[in-house]
């Protein structure tokens, strides 16, 4: 199986300074590190010239975000399988392996990711994946060690390998003959819940996603939003509403239409209670644009809905996530 480990960078110089050794380090023999370059102004691509000879560059001329950049990116390479990382991530030696294994013997796994742990508290999980991520019925999502913004400490309760909803964009080891196949990434979304969307449209077509936590990687997180960045509230909430309409059920989708505005109303007015006037902005403009998008995204919709294997998918929390956390259950426990 022919691997290469691609990295998205725009202007994370820092990060490639830091990060990108344990990467070159850990890779086992065979196996590029492709380093995608999104059209940086800092001094990345002098970094990369300079240190890192055996790194192969892809340069492009302007910030395509991280969807359209991935994709962009792997129609330019060959391999079998794509081990999409972030540049903010510490792999440390063997971590690759399980991965790769995992894919080798099971043909229907389309995806497969190792743990997350956070750089800056390593027993704990790290926010953007943890053990596994799933989906509430409303499209909120979760992990097996995140509950919201409630991380656990890893003692090891979650070191089960097992099928899940998504598995995190921060390290995510794909096939590349269904990535190319399913047309990859949503360009649109731009940055944030495309993993997730990708991952439950692999599911309608029959595929499987797996975490593998006899892997662990650490994770900065943060690198380009802040959790509370009004840029990422207003993709989180954008995209989020346009994977719904194209993924969900009919079912489903009604019982989105219903509830979703009451509860990202109050959401917005919550940030504006707290002083934060940009991030209740950001919410309104998320529904703009999933508005104008509309007509595209039902066009998806139904091509999904025509090619798919399944008509839903079996790892749906079919509860609420918020509801769950507002009566004090905070951890993930035996959810699923």
């Amino acid at each position: 199986m022919i691997v290469k480990i691609v990295i998205l960078n725009w202007n994370g110089a820092k990060h490639l300074r830091r990060f990108l050794p344990s990467v070159v380090e850990a890779a086992p023999e065979g196996v590029e590190v492709v380093v995608a370059d999104n059209g940086s102004t800092d001094d990345s691509l002098a970094l990369l010239d300079r240190d890192f000879p055996s790194v192969e560059v892809l340069r492009f001329e302007k910030n395509y975000g991280f969807a359209e950049g991935y994709n962009r990116a792997l129609a330019r390479l060959e391999a079998d399988c794509f081990v999409l990382l972030n540049s903010d991530i510490e792999t440390p030696a063997g971590w690759l392996e399980p991965l790769i294994t995992a894919l080798e013997n099971d043909s229907d796994v389309s995806v497969v990711a190792p743990k997350l742990r956070a750089l800056t508290a390593p027993e704990k999980f790290e926010y953007a994946g943890a053990a596994g991520g799933y989906v509430d019925y409303l499209g909120y999502p979760f992990c097996r060690g995140r509950i919201l913004r409630t991380t656990e400490v890893d003692r090891g309760q979650y070191d089960d390998a097992r099928d899940v909803f998504w598995v995190s964009g921060a390290a995510f080891c794909c096939r590349a003959e269904v990535f190319r196949k399913l047309g990859g990434f949503d360009d649109r979304f731009f940055a944030h819940m495309e993993e997730i969307d990708l991952c439950w449209r692999m599911q309608l077509a029959g595929y499987r996603v797996r975490i593998v936590p006899q892997s662990t990687v650490y994770h900065l997180g943060g690198g380009t939003l802040t959790t509370d960045s009004p840029q990422k509230i207003y993709f989180n909430h954008r995209n989020n509403l346009a994977m719904l309409l194209k993924c969900a059920s009919p079912l489903q989708r009604a019982s989105v239409i219903v509830l979703r505005p009451l509860l990202d109303f109050l959401a917005a007015c919550s940030y504006l209670a707290q002083g934060h006037g940009r991030s209740f902005c950001a919410v309104f403009r998320a529904y703009g644009d999933f508005l104008r998008w509309h007509g595209e995204l039902n066009r998806q919709r139904r091509e999904i809905r025509r090619t798919a294997v399944r008509s839903k998918v079996s790892h749906l929390y079919r509860g609420s996530i918020l509801m769950r956390y507002f009566f004090g259950r905070h951890t993930f426990g035996r959810m699923m």
